[in-house]
């Protein structure tokens, strides 16, 4: 069963919860027929996939800051949480084999994760791999940056590959992603 947040309970209920499982935000309204249509929905697809994913709603009526900080302006909007930021969103009504489709993007190991176990098991790029394994993604997104004018046109698109997956992994707002997506562009052409 859903958990209702508000302002006060979606730190712990959202954002730490997410750092050890997958949170889905329903922002919602009573007034909302689409909202009302979507609940039952959202609510099967959520208890089919046991313990991988909760599912939390936010009255935004009740809850006004809450939909101000997180960019809320239609209803209804979900938004998918893991490690305390949005990695997924959509607004309106969605039908179960959409809303399926989503939940399975959403849990589904990141690229970034399969790229960079691919990187190990082939011995390629110990650089970016030893870094990553360290924590340190800014010293492995420098590398493949560094690397990409002399590499060979396939190398190119496998560090441009690599770099975008892990661009993915921090997700949009991450410093990070804002100034190694433009050193990489700066890079390729």
């Amino acid at each position: 069963m859903p958990v209702e947040a508000t302002e006060e309970t979606f730190e712990h209920e959202v954002i730490a919860r997410s750092s050890t499982q997958a949170v889905l935000v329903d922002f919602w309204a009573d007034w909302c027929q689409p909202c009302h249509a979507l609940a039952p929905v959202i609510e099967a697809a959520v208890e089919d996939r046991g313990d991988e994913v909760a599912l939390v709603k936010v009255d935004v009526d009740a809850n006004p800051g809450l939909s101000e900080t997180y960019s809320v302006s239609g209803i209804p909007a979900v938004k998918a949480f893991r490690d305390g930021r949005v990695v997924a969103q959509f607004t309106g009504v969605r039908s179960r084999a959409a809303l399926d489709m989503f939940l399975d993007d959403l849990l589904a190991p990141p690229r970034a994760d399969a790229l960079v176990d691919e990187l190990r098991a082939s011995g390629k790029l110990p650089e970016v791999v030893d870094a990553l394994d360290a924590g340190d993604t800014e010293s492995a997104l420098r590398w493949i940056v560094e690397a990409v004018p002399d590499a060979a046109p396939s190398d190119r698109e496998r560090l441009r590959d690599i770099a975008v997956a892990l661009f993915e992994r921090l997700g949009p707002d991450d410093q990070l992603t804002t100034t190694y997506r433009r050193r990489l562009a700066a890079a390729l052409y």
